[in-house]
């Protein structure tokens, strides 16, 4: 008997949808633990609030992909415990920086994450709207949270005078970690 939480996998490309689901569930979840990270150092500091009020969206899409990866019976990548530490690293890291390290962070990963999701839109799109409906709808709306972070992050004085190498190592990161997480 199939739970109500599941969903019918008949005509669904599987291998499509187990990529895209465990390479966003990990993104959540790292992300999740970068905003940890930057509420450890800048929590109490006139940033707080702004950073506080992008993990709890944060938090929201985190629970949605646990969901998902439930109904349609997805493993989590096996990288969970290092992007865990890595996450939280990464947050702490550049919150130390200051409030403008903190913020060119949000901005790199945030813009990396939107790109992607671009991508895995155009992908289900491409296999079939109709059908992938749900998801699609889901992953346009996190795509737009992200870009609002990420427009935050401008706001918030992201662009310091070490930014460009900043983002760009960051950015890097994040490739890495989405080709790593959609495949182990």
């Amino acid at each position: 008997r199939l739970c109500s939480t599941r969903v019918a996998q008949e005509g669904i490309n599987k291998p499509v949808i187990d990529r895209i689901i465990r390479v966003d569930h990990a993104g959540e979840y790292g992300a999740n633990r970068i905003y940890a990270g930057q509420m450890a150092v800048l929590g109490r500091s006139s940033v707080g609030p702004v950073i506080q009020q992008m993990w709890n969206q944060e938090k929201d899409h985190l629970k949605k992909f646990n969901e998902l990866m439930v109904a349609y019976r997805v493993r989590p990548t096996v990288l969970l415990p290092f992007w865990n530490v890595a996450g939280f690293v990464l947050g702490a890291g550049s919150a130390l920086l200051g409030r403008k390290g903190a913020m060119a962070c949000t901005v790199a990963v945030e813009e990396s994450i939107s790109e992607h999701y671009n991508n895995q839109i155009r992908t289900l799109i491409e296999e079939d709207p109709e059908k992938y409906k749900e998801l699609l709808q889901v992953i346009k709306q996190f795509r737009d949270d992200e870009q609002e972070h990420h427009d935050i992050g401008l706001e918030h004085d992201a662009e310091t005078p070490a930014y460009s190498v900043l983002k760009t190592a960051i950015q890097l990161g994040c490739k890495a970690a989405i080709f790593l997480s959609e495949r182990i």
